[in-house]
């Protein structure tokens, strides 16, 4: 409740438009059983029609008001929980956005999207009806038992009577929906899970015709989220019609009660009739209560994952103190670094690794699959920090730095080749916002991008589908090069981003970036000794540690598992 408190608090205006709402219908509500009363017993039991006529004009002007007010109710009301939702939709985006990879793991990407929808939208529901129904049927209930006491002791004996029947059935149901509720969320994170891997999987799943079995896996998480939301169902179905039960016992009781007072000149018929309608107001106000306090239980599992979700304090977050300026531009040394993922038991994944890169280098990494190629340059922009260790650039150790200045200096291209939904000119655009389109042709031009781009309908406004799906491998890996091109970044990253490219187009993008990263360092991820044998040095990674430093033909002749990797690629004119 806190959550949804403190940010209902935000628009406290709208607030207290809303609470003036609520009073006044309530008022006028409870003022019309008065006004019907007075007009049977004082109009038409006393035959004079003009009061009848009278108080009738003013129940209509009364009614009118109340319309509009409860207009506004729910407009207030919609404003605000709209608002809210959208704040906390914004709130996790932005949080979401400053998690290291430890938090995505820790909570999972399925697990934050429903977050972000169906949790949020959750609190949304619980929240128009706690502004609509919460804040009016308590002042509803209290006003009028106060009003069913003043007109009649003796029958307001039978609705004090059956409180608290009402009040344990209440408890009793929020008890049994709270787990209920976590389960069903639980379920439905499964679900999302599920069809989050066979939507991105789906090419897989089809060619090795598994999509049985994916329909059966699916099943029974759905079949699993259905139990769930059943009971949940069946908890709210049996509840309803027993407050209805409840609350006709109660009603009959009254009407037999009261006309055998009417009998015996205890009790007018018109302030029967008001007692009636106070009663009717009385309970029905209890009923709606109970069930938007029965909502609360599901609405706090909701608010609970949110607030979690805003609470997880990120492993490696922005240093607003930190180095946002340095002296050099683009050096890069490692000393020492030994680096374990985080929260896991096994034995570090890089032991004691130590080099250096200098502007105008370009340093390439290899070794065999699981080595820890991909995650050593990985710790060079912070997505983790080291175990132990230093990793400095320009000679300032990146804990050190700002993390959005460390970021900045680095341009990397992943292993996957990301591209977002939008053209071609947009996502070269992700690089460097106010790019010209001069640049954008040079930088598609160094990456050997050129031809493929001139060659679709609508150019650089060409339209890429969700993740690019509507280009090659190869062609999505040179528009992410293009991407890191474009913003002139002082060190650039490889993560083996050539493997999607020939060995042709591999060349001549190599040799272009040769010329114009001069004034930059380059460090390549590769499998390919084709890709790295022209490198300024080539750090051979073996189990997460240091086998082999030097060029290409130093390590030919030093390096055992380089000559190795060597000789299973090339000829032997070329190991020569």
């Amino acid at each position: 409740m806190k959550l949804m408190w403190h940010y209902t608090m935000r628009y406290k205006k709208f607030l207290l438009f809303n609470f003036i709402c609520v009073f006044g219908f309530i008022l006028i509500e409870l003022g019309l059983p008065t006004i019907l009363a007075r007009m049977i017993d004082f109009g038409i039991l006393q035959d004079d029609f003009d009061y009848v006529k009278q108080q009738g004009i003013v129940m209509i002007v009364i009614t009118v008001i109340g319309i509009i007010l409860n207009i506004l109710l729910g407009y207030f009301g919609s404003r605000i929980t709209t608002n809210i939702v959208a704040d906390i939709r914004d709130d996790l985006f932005e949080k979401i956005q400053s998690y290291s990879h430890q938090e995505y793991e820790n909570l999972g990407v399925s697990s934050l999207i429903t977050r972000t929808t169906n949790d949020a939208y959750q609190i949304m529901l619980f929240l128009q009806n706690i502004l609509r129904i919460g804040f009016m049927t308590p002042m509803m209930f209290a006003v009028s038992l106060y009003m069913v006491v003043r007109t009649s002791a003796r029958l307001g004996l039978y609705v004090v009577g059956a409180l608290p029947f009402l009040l344990l059935a209440v408890i009793a149901i929020a008890k049994v929906s709270e787990p209920l509720s976590k389960k069903q969320q639980k379920n439905l994170d499964k679900i999302n899970s599920i069809l989050r891997e066979n939507l991105s999987g789906l090419r897989v799943i089809r060619a090795f015709v598994n999509e049985k079995f994916e329909e059966k896996r699916f099943g029974k998480v759905n079949e699993n989220y259905a139990s769930s939301s059943k009971s949940l169902f069946r908890l709210m179905a049996v509840a309803q019609p027993g407050f209805y039960f409840l609350f006709n016992i109660v009603m009959v009781l009254i009407i037999w009660s009261g006309t055998l007072q009417i009998d015996a000149g205890a009790l007018k018929v018109g302030d029967l009739i008001a007692f009636i309608e106070y009663i009717f107001h009385a309970l029905f106000s209890f009923m709606l209560f109970a069930s938007v306090f029965m909502m609360y239980p599901r609405a706090a599992v909701s608010a609970s994952r949110i607030q979690e979700a805003l609470d997880a304090q990120p492993e490696i977050s922005e240093n607003p103190d930190g180095v946002s300026e340095t002296k050099t531009k683009g050096f890069v040394e490692f000393k020492d670094v030994t680096f374990a993922y985080p929260g896991h038991a096994q034995e570090p994944v890089i032991r004691n690794v130590s080099f250096t890169a200098s502007p105008g280098e370009t340093v390439a990494f290899i070794g065999s699959t699981g080595s820890g190629k991909s995650t050593l340059i990985q710790l060079i922009p912070r997505f983790y920090d080291v175990s132990e260790g230093k990793i400095l650039i320009d000679g300032v150790d990146v804990r050190d730095y700002r993390l959005s200045t460390l970021r900045d200096k680095i341009g990397f291209i992943p292993q996957k080749a990301l591209l977002f939904t939008g053209t071609i000119a947009e996502n070269l655009r992700y690089g460097k916002e106010d790019a010209t389109d001069e640049e954008m042709k040079a930088a598609a031009d160094i990456a050997q991008a050129t031809d493929f781009i001139s060659r679709k309908p609508d150019g650089f406004n060409e339209h890429l589908s969700e993740g690019g799906s509507n280009f090659s491998g190869g062609q999505k890996q040179r528009l992410a090069i293009a991407r890191a091109i474009i913003r002139r970044p002082e060190i650039y990253i490889f993560d083996d981003s050539f493997s999607a490219l020939d060995y042709q187009t591999d060349a001549k993008l190599r040799a272009r970036l040769k010329k114009e990263t001069t004034e930059s360092t380059v460090l390549i991820v590769a499998q390919r000794v084709g890709t790295i044998m022209h490198a300024d040095k080539i750090v051979v990674l073996n189990e997460g540690e240091v086998v082999g430093m030097g060029t290409h033909r130093e390590l030919l002749e030093t390096c055992p598992i380089y000559y190795d990797i060597a000789a299973s690629q090339l000829s032997k004119e070329e190991l020569a």
